[in-house]
């Protein structure tokens, strides 16, 4: 017997990590910017009622913004991620089994819960994570991991559901299949979906009476899988522990195009350290260190120019000193100072745990020193806050940063932006309210 999956999914959740912490914002159009205050990333539902696109270039939609009043910001990772850490540990204190599928979803192993009235157990969450954070979320309960996809998808839209639908064990579960596109359905996307409309398949409800034999031919194991999570047969698991990236890439656009190699090596130093860390958190070392810059692709009129350069490391490492060193070295070697630079990043590969590193023969490296040193800056960082303690080489004004005119205040990390609250503005508020 298949037991009970929930997935508890964010609505629109940047858009709602900014009104949040602004009421006022409440019934508007929101909008997010991706890096450089560029392209629609996220929107409200508001927004998206609007026809507002995702990946729509924001000054294509000036007018559309001024005539319904949308609310723009720029990409704030900062809020976003640590409202996302506070959404999960509320949802770990309800099921020991929690499986972080993104920053704004999670699937619960309702495993012993069986015997609860999991509709109620599902509105209990959702209203505990509103009490708690401000977040509207919507929970979607089945059998298998892609039906629970479907009951969340689903009860975003439904008003009689109210945020919870329950699909487990329910004689609603082929209604639902009918209602749901074969496009939408999670593992399907949009080429499997033309190739089985192609067929006459539709819908989940006429995929899950696909013969194996024919999915499995066109659409390999992965889809002969999703056929049987749609007749309610568990065959994804929930993954508790992520397995370790063999690829970690930190990389993103300049807020100006620059030809200063001061600029252009503050950038890499950033990226680097970036990676390192997320190297150090899943606990493994990195053989290889690529570093890359391009100029602007779309800039047909400048000079174009694109370079990588790949750095083998004499021993696996962790170390942001080392990899920083190294990284500077490649960049040396690609660096062109009459092309103006649009983008760098780095990547690390030839990824291994940690523990499994080997010291070369003839290594000349403090090591111990050197992990003693990356401990004590990565424990006072974590403490205190991001870049309390960092290498010079990352650079104090940095100019090249991205451009972010729109970005709202780091409210729940940072103490200088903690948002003032007024008695009398909030009455005021609460007056209107009312009326």
């Amino acid at each position: 017997m298949s037991h009970p999956i929930a997935l508890i999914d964010c609505n629109n959740f940047y858009a709602s990590c900014e009104r949040v912490f602004n009421p006022k914002l409440v019934g508007v159009p929101i909008v997010v910017l991706s890096n450089n205050d560029g392209m629609i990333i996220a929107r409200s539902q508001e927004a998206k009622d609007l026809g507002i696109a995702m990946g729509e270039p924001l000054f294509k939609i000036q007018d559309k913004i001024k005539k319904h009043g949308v609310a723009v910001f720029s990409s704030n990772y900062t809020l976003y991620g640590d409202m996302s850490q506070r959404v999960m540990t509320i949802l770990e204190s309800f099921c020991p089994d929690v499986e972080i599928y993104s920053i704004d979803e999670a699937f619960l192993n309702l495993h012993g819960f069986e015997r609860e009235d999991l509709t109620e157990y599902g509105r209990k969450i959702k209203n505990t994570i509103k009490k708690w954070t401000g977040m509207p979320v919507t929970v979607g309960i089945a059998e298998t991991k892609t039906l629970a996809k479907i009951a969340n998808r689903l009860g975003k839209k439904s008003q009689k559901a109210g945020g919870v639908l329950n699909l487990y064990n329910s004689r609603f579960r082929n209604t639902a299949l009918k209602r749901t596109d074969v496009e939408d359905i999670w593992g399907v996307g949009r080429q499997y979906g033309k190739l089985l409309r192609k067929h006459g398949i539709n819908s989940a409800y006429e995929l899950s009476l696909a013969n194996d034999s024919w999915i499995k031919k066109r659409m390999t194991v992965m889809g002969m899988r999703t056929v049987y999570e749609l007749r309610g047969t568990p065959c994804i698991k929930l993954e508790y522990s992520p397995p370790p990236k063999k690829a970690i890439v930190s990389s993103r656009s300049f807020g100006k195009l620059t030809n200063s190699y001061e600029d252009v090596s503050q950038a890499v130093a950033n990226y680097v350290t970036r990676a390192a860390v997320k190297l150090r958190k899943q606990r493994s070392a990195a053989r290889i260190l690529s570093v890359f810059l391009r100029t602007n692709p779309f800039k047909n009129e400048m000079p174009q120019y694109h370079n990588g350069v790949m750095v083998e490391l004499p021993v696996p490492t962790d170390s942001t000193a080392e990899l920083l060193e190294y990284a500077t070295k490649g960049l040396v070697q690609i660096f062109k100072p009459e092309y103006k630079y649009h983008k760098a990043g780095v990547m690390l590969t030839g990824i291994i745990p940690y523990d499994r590193s080997q010291y070369a023969m003839f290594d000349s490296e403090n090591r111990n020193r050197m992990k003693e040193v990356t401990e004590v800056m990565d424990s006072i960082n974590e403490r205190f806050g991001k870049e309390t303690m960092f290498y010079a080489s990352l650079g104090i004004k940095r100019e090249w940063g991205m451009r972010r005119e729109m970005k709202s205040p780091n409210y729940t990390t940072n103490w200088k932006e903690l948002p003032i609250v007024s008695a009398k503005e909030i009455w005021k508020y609460m007056q209107e309210t009312e009326k």
